[in-house]
């Protein structure tokens, strides 16, 4: 049954394919696990320049009614899951209208043939769908038997209403395989085309030499080859072209439709056999393929040619005119390799476009988006879609993604305002129950009750068309730059919408929010939230990171938790935190992979380790632990990473760093630091602020000395700021207890128990774990093997209860945990 279908779908024509199509986005939206013969007629009406669609009309059955009909069915409940697959009719409608077919010897399907399957069908669904809305069957199949002997006896004639565009012969190919653009200019369906004249013209040039008259349109993706063919179209239309170009026919064709089906060997190669000789007899006929570079292996088998080498002895002699169209690196990776096919055309490079060039494209399709989303689009919020594209999107290429921002940003607002009103969804649901007890009340006879049910469901149906009527004629929605922020917050992950009230407030008070959890290094936080609120203010630069910042200090300080809570506090998420530990990439030929393997190495198609990440997640912050136990290649590419805010990978995509945080955290110069420092522990013991902060800044001078051997100063002065991390004194040690102490508190309390430490425990505890040179992390180690330990063991042994107070003191030089009950806290 697939191979059946397969040769199904290859005969259908544009109309009847597209009708499929309509008549599966119907069945899902409908909740149906499968297409039915209701959907493929209410697809054939959609196609309303098709034969079929005419025929109906003619009769008097409409969309919008075929539509009102099948609403009305009880038997369109929602079913979970998509649509998959035809039903067995569906099935048998296509094979129905494949045999008829053939047997009036035409060799494609249209939808007339297959709106004859469906009404010789007198159970089908579709069948009984026209006689829920009165049609005569009869007189329906009658008016196709006419049409059909008018196909026989008269072909030119007929060729006027035919479903193929152009309809220049029913058994054309071409017509099978390709879609005529020069046609689909006449018809208005192209977009306009602005601000590629001299790619135009050039290709003009080029269609009109003797020799090697094939162009090849090479750019990135998204900067309008494509659309530069469909303006020459629209200019062969307007006659804007060299007399011999007037009778020209672009014909776009679909490589894929021609594999699409060919189970033997050689059946490629003879279609496309087919279509060289149905261009040489025309003699009119420009070929365009988009993605050219499919030709070199398109078809291909074991002892089978490709398309382009059959292609090669036609293009060669110049019977045949094409057009192609691919990107810079699949022309290089493909089409350059085969000199004997390169050789046949002739280049033109289609550069992106400039700023002030997409703003007039834009400007040209504001119409198309305007009248399809419902929206007024004005000059300034286009010329703002337009800049934010450029900043916030830099992975693809204009005009595409302005494009997108707008077409984006106006599907939000239809989305928003285009919600089913709560009133029609009652009348709907009014309208099942209502035919559905019509239904019974025929079943059992009972026609008087049937004819006041129909009474009440024509009463609705007029309300509903209202409805629809009042929703469809509302006023548009002027598109704002919230809507466009919103856009490409949702495209990019990038925050780009104005700053609320709730976030002015966050980054008014951003000091003391990371505060809470760095304790001690109120100069380092201080530095990073002036970085962060430059940017979002909007007036930092939009080239480079938001900041770039070195964290030097001993080890336990917190320049890696730092780096951890501005993730958590600003960007709001913790796997905003994109952390490289620099111990990976210590030898040359590992430095590679933080843009990727090169070619032909292990890993090339993994991607960069660094790279891949930001461009998921390109609002995030960067950490380099450690840098320096990095190879110094890895200091190169940090050069370019903060001067230009871009980073190439092996693969030749531009990753951007615009938004977010390089930090670099070292050890550097951490043992002259700690001996400098001794003093200063004293002196914040005896309150001497003066001495401690003399202390600090020689730390500073030997860090940045320390840092100065090791890297060179063209990439030191690319740094916004270096910070060097205060040694922690006892004082801020007690607090970081503290902190520690209650972010246990919290985990115990999710299992219901409270926590109290005496203060001879917490004196213990400190003790124990105050180390000038480590830091924070033996203290944190002592309340994990100490304290969490002895409360685990009593946890397992059960002999804490749900609402225990678990009490911490020290007895005999050692933890001791009790569990004290409420009722004896009160008591005492």
């Amino acid at each position: 049954m697939s191979e059946q279908f397969g040769e199904f779908i290859a005969r259908l024509t544009d109309n009847a394919r597209t009708s499929l199509q309509h008549a599966e986005t119907i069945a899902r939206g409908q909740g149906s696990p499968y297409i039915g013969t209701e959907h493929m007629l209410l697809g054939v009406l959609a196609q309303g320049s098709s034969v079929g669609a005419k025929l109906l009309a003619d009769i008097g059955v409409t969309l919008q009614r075929a539509e009102l009909a099948l609403n009305l069915s009880p038997k369109t409940i929602v079913i979970g899951g998509q649509t998959t697959r035809l039903s067995e009719t569906a099935v048998l409608t296509l094979k129905m209208a494949h045999d008829y077919a053939k047997e009036l010897h035409q060799e494609f399907l249209g939808t007339e043939h297959i709106l004859y399957a469906i009404v010789k069908q007198q159970s089908a669904r579709g069948t009984v769908l026209l006689r829920d809305m009165q049609t005569d069957i009869e007189h329906l199949t009658e008016e196709l038997e006419n049409f059909f002997d008018r196909q026989q006896s008269d072909y030119e004639e007929m060729t006027l209403e035919a479903d193929v565009k152009p309809p220049r012969n029913r058994n054309s190919i071409l017509d099978a395989y390709g879609a005529d653009l020069t046609q689909r200019a006449r018809q208005g369906k192209l977009d306009a085309v602005i601000g590629r004249d001299a790619e135009e013209e050039r290709v003009v040039t080029i269609l009109s030499r003797r020799t090697k008259n094939n162009p090849v349109l090479l750019g990135e993706p998204g900067v309008g080859k494509t659309a530069i063919v469909e303006g020459l179209a629209q200019r062969i239309v307007r006659e804007d072209v060299p007399g011999h170009l007037l009778d020209k026919r672009i014909v776009q064709l679909d490589l894929a439709s021609m594999v699409a089906g060919t189970k033997y060997r050689g059946e490629f190669e003879d279609r496309l056999k087919k279509v060289i000789a149905e261009v040489k007899k025309q003699g009119n006929v420009v070929l365009f393929i988009d993605e050219l570079h499919l030709l070199v292996g398109a078809g291909s088998a074991e002892g089978a040619m490709d398309a382009a080498n059959i292609l090669k002895p036609a293009l060669a002699r110049g019977e045949i005119h094409m057009i192609g169209a691919t990107t810079l690196d699949e022309y290089r990776k493909h089409i350059e390799k085969d000199s004997a096919l390169e050789r046949r055309f002739q280049t033109v490079i289609v550069r992106e476009p400039s700023l002030r060039d997409t703003i007039a494209i834009v400007k040209g399709l504001r119409g198309y988006y305007e009248s399809h989303h419902n929206v007024r689009l004005t000059d300034d919020i286009l010329e703002t879609a337009v800049h934010m594209a450029q900043r916030y999107i830099t992975d693809r290429f204009m005009p595409d993604k302005a494009i997108d921002v707008i077409d984006e940003a106006s599907a939000l607002v239809r989305v928003e305002g285009g919600k089913k009103p709560s009133r029609l969804r009652d009348y709907t649901r009014q309208l099942r129950q209502l035919s559905e007890s019509m239904e019974e009340a025929g079943a059992a006879q009972d026609y008087e009750r049937a004819a006041l049910y129909k009474t009440r469901i024509s009463r609705l149906q007029e309300k509903v068309a209202n409805l629809r009527d009042a929703q469809h004629d509302r006023q548009p929605t002027e598109l704002t730059e919230a809507h466009v922020a919103r856009a490409i917050a949702t495209m990019t992950g990038v925050p780009v919408e104005k700053v609320q009230r709730s976030e002015l407030r966050m980054l008014k008070q951003l000091e003391r929010h990371l505060s809470r959890s760095i304790i001690g290094q109120q100069e380092a936080i201080k530095q990073v939230a002036r970085a962060i609120r430059r940017s979002r203010s909007g007036i930092a630069s939009g080239t480079r990171p938001i900041g770039s910042f070195v964290f030097m200090g001993p080890t336990g300080v917190g320049k890696t938790e730092l780096a951890r809570v501005i993730a958590h506090e600003v960007f709001g998420r913790d796997d905003a935190l994109i952390k490289i530990d620099m111990s990976e990439f210590g030898e040359k030929h590992t430095s590679a992979r933080l843009v990727g393997a090169p070619a032909g190495y292990v890993g090339y198609e993994d991607g960069g380790k660094l790279t891949d990440k930001v461009r998921r997640q390109p609002y995030s912050v960067v950490l380099f632990d450690e840098i320096e136990k990095a190879h110094p290649d890895v200091f190169s590419m940090l050069l370019q990473l903060l001067e230009d805010g871009v980073l190439t990978d092996t693969k030749g995509r531009s990753v951007s760093f615009t938004n977010t945080i390089i930090i670099l955290t070292s050890n550097l110069g951490s043992d002259s630091m700690m001996n400098a420092s001794k003093l200063g522990f004293r002196a914040a013991s005896a309150s001497d602020h003066a001495k401690l902060e003399e202390v600090h800044q020689e730390n500073a001078e030997a860090a940045l000395d320390a840092l100065k051997k090791f890297m060179r100063p063209e990439l030191i002065n690319r740094f916004d700021s270096v910070v060097t991390f205060r040694p922690l004194t006892r004082r801020e040690m007690r607090r970081i207890g503290d902190k520690l102490i209650a972010e246990l508190a919290d985990r115990l309390a999710k299992q219901g128990f409270g926590l109290r430490l005496t203060p001879r425990a917490k004196r213990w505890v400190l003790d124990r774990g105050f180390d000038e040179r480590q830091g924070a992390r033996p203290l944190r180690r002592v309340i994990e093997d100490q304290v969490e330990h002895a409360i685990a063991e009593h946890i397992l042994d059960d002999k804490f209860q749900k609402g225990d107070i678990i009490t911490v003191d020290v007895k005999d030089k050692q933890i001791a945990v009790e569990a004290v009950r409420e009722t004896d806290i009160v008591g005492r």
